[in-house]
């Protein structure tokens, strides 16, 4: 498979293919900068007791921003550094759900496991995703109706279809310290049951793994919609299933999320379902 990034574009979307080249420019330019900084330059501070920020991040989302005003200035615009800044986020027909680093924690410690992932929603929708690894040099983008793309290449969501044959994938909210039985316990109920579970600290990335079919499953809670509106449109598109960890309907806006091949979500969810009840008695 080629390593360098193309488009990813499939000739059969309806999308505005200037959409799709802005959603590609940007990650792509994010993690020019990303991979300019790594390892040294890099001033970190804290937002949350274990919640870092770097002023990568903040550079990053600022060349996002500046872009989308400039080409869409009718667009809205929700990231996660530096506030909404647009009312419109609730009412425009199109937002730009951007992280400027997934995997900050990870790109402070110089451990090279960090994205930069960009989803386009219109009409609340999810229409466009483009996630990059720059140190990797893999571009994962997506379009609704088209399908999912590692540098061009088709993706398509594993075949493993019990968790005994399953490799998961999970990552610990900011809160886990205060949270820790919670969560470290539904993470021991799928080391029980799966073949393997892994924590990577970028839950963009895991959601391009499973869609990949390096993962065969994905859950968190907690989550804000920059961490995984453009990661869940690419699991749907390679073929998999997205729901909310509950098992209602997905949003980005709610919060939590279990992603599959499909073939696993079920036991993934009656796994949660059995957790929550045992801790609720």
């Amino acid at each position: 498979m080629s390593t360098r990034p193309s488009s990813g574009r499939n000739d059969g979307s309806n999308i505005d293919p200037v959409l799709v080249a802005t959603a590609v420019e940007v990650v792509l330019r994010a993690g020019a900068l990303q991979r300019a900084h790594f390892g040294h330059d890099v001033r970190v501070t804290k937002k949350g007791h274990i919640d870092l920020v770097t002023q990568v991040d903040v550079e990053v989302e600022t060349m996002f921003r500046e872009m989308i005003g400039e080409r869409f200035p009718d667009h809205a615009v929700l990231a996660e550094e530096l506030g909404d800044q647009d009312d419109s986020v609730s009412t425009a027909t199109h937002c730009w759900v951007f992280d400027p680093i997934d995997g900050t924690v990870n790109y402070a410690h110089e451990l090279p496991i960090f994205c930069a992932s960009l989803a386009l929603e219109i009409e609340g929708e999810p229409a466009v995703a483009a996630i990059y690894d720059p140190m990797r040099e893999e571009l994962f983008t997506a379009e609704r109706g088209s399908g999912a793309r590692l540098n061009g290449v088709p993706l398509r969501v594993s075949t493993a279809d019990t968790l005994v044959d399953a490799m998961l994938c999970t990552g610990f909210p900011y809160d886990v310290h205060e949270t820790v039985d919670e969560v470290v316990g539904l993470f021991g109920a799928f080391v029980s049951e799966a073949q393997a579970v892994r924590r990577l600290g970028s839950a963009a990335l895991d959601l391009c793994y499973v869609a990949a079919g390096r993962f065969d499953g994905f859950w968190e809670q907690r989550l804000h919609p920059w961490d995984m509106a453009a990661g869940a449109l690419l699991v749907e598109e390679a073929g998999g299933q997205v729901t909310a960890m509950n098992g209602d309907a997905f949003s980005s806006r709610i919060g939590s999320i279990v992603a599959s091949n499909g073939h696993v979500h079920d036991a993934m969810l009656a796994t949660i379902r059995t957790r929550s009840s045992s801790r609720a008695g």
